[in-house]
């Protein structure tokens, strides 16, 4: 059994296994531009963030219906408890969704009605994060987040993802603090393919509370100062960092330098279906490629509970437990 962990940065739709894909596809009457499964997973080969989402946007087609998104979350789930996974916090794109004519009730619905379960059923108890595209205008993140008041007793946060370059973090100031009137969490994609100015942004204009990914902070001592400080966590996703090609490779991670500047790393797996593994794949590579040994990876999985938005009593249940793991 895997330690037991928090994920932090998953973006659901990135679970799209292509098994699960070409089911909806038939399901829905939609024929996919791949002749099959292995040459599904074989256009999963990436050059940068932008050539990931491409494919990532076109095969959200085969989302149409809430069992489409219950059944994305369900084999999610499924997956994520064989991985040690006992919380995740998910992040979903409506704008992905909405603006190819899914209404918004159909996402939400359908996610929670794996989603309200999940703890009964996988011993994962779970909430929604919902992410603002910033290659988007923020008018339209405006109207997503007016949107979803009726949904907000199923979100806990939201957060900004898609494509960073040349998609500064302040350009959400408003949207950040309306979401923030309405008593919910903020989150950022920050200092992935971004400079570190990004995470410095997502910080003082946002009210950002974790940065996800943020491995560009290296780039700034000041800013490293800040984290440690602070203790803001970082959501990082090694697999993710070097299928996009942010990394070179797994040993190349800088992973432990920022533990070693004393800053609440956590480990996730972003969107694993498309860069080769789940979020305890990562903890495993981690500890082959970078000579992680047990105390690294407790320290890993506390550090998952400690950033997460858990209510406390649960938090300090799941502390107890990664303490008395036995690898």
């Amino acid at each position: 059994m895997a330690i037991p962990k928090a994920e932090l940065h998953l973006h659901i739709e990135g679970t799209l296994e292509p098994e699960l894909a070409f089911h909806l596809a038939d399901r829905n009457g939609i024929t996919l531009p791949h002749t099959d499964i292995q040459a599904l997973r074989d256009a999963y080969s990436f050059t940068d963030l932008q050539s990931f989402l491409n494919l990532y946007y076109a095969l959200m087609d085969v989302l149409r219906t809430e069992a489409d998104f219950r059944d994305l979350a369900e084999a999610y789930l499924t997956r994520a408890a064989t991985q040690g996974v006992r919380h995740a916090e998910i992040f979903f794109d409506p704008q992905a969704h909405t603006n190819r004519g899914i209404p918004l009730d159909t996402v939400i619905n359908g996610l929670a009605a794996a989603l309200d379960t999940s703890l009964e059923r996988h011993n994962i108890s779970t909430s929604l994060i919902l992410c603002f595209l910033r290659d988007r205008p923020a008018s339209e993140a405006m109207d997503t987040l007016n949107a979803a008041r009726p949904h907000l007793h199923h979100i806990s946060a939201v957060g900004l993802d898609s494509a960073e370059i040349g998609n500064p973090p302040e350009k959400f100031t408003d949207v950040f603090q309306a979401a923030a009137d309405l008593g919910l969490r903020r989150v950022a994609h920050a200092g992935e393919e971004g400079p570190a100015d990004y995470i410095w942004q997502a910080l003082n204009l946002l009210g950002a509370e974790r940065i996800d990914h943020g491995i560009r902070c290296l780039d700034d001592p000041d800013l490293v100062t800040h984290l440690a400080t602070t203790q803001t966590p970082l959501t990082v996703c090694p697999f993710s960092n070097v299928r996009l090609r942010a990394v070179d490779t797994l040993a190349d991670h800088p992973l432990p330098a920022l533990m070693d500047a004393g800053l609440l790393v956590t480990v996730n797996s972003d969107d694993p279906s498309y860069f080769g593994g789940y979020v305890h794949d990562n903890y495993l590579g981690l500890q082959e490629h970078l000579g992680l040994d047990h105390d690294h990876l407790r320290t890993l999985a506390r550090n998952s509970f400690t950033a997460s938005f858990l209510p406390e009593e649960r938090r300090q249940a799941l502390l107890a437990e990664v303490d008395a793991y036995t690898f």
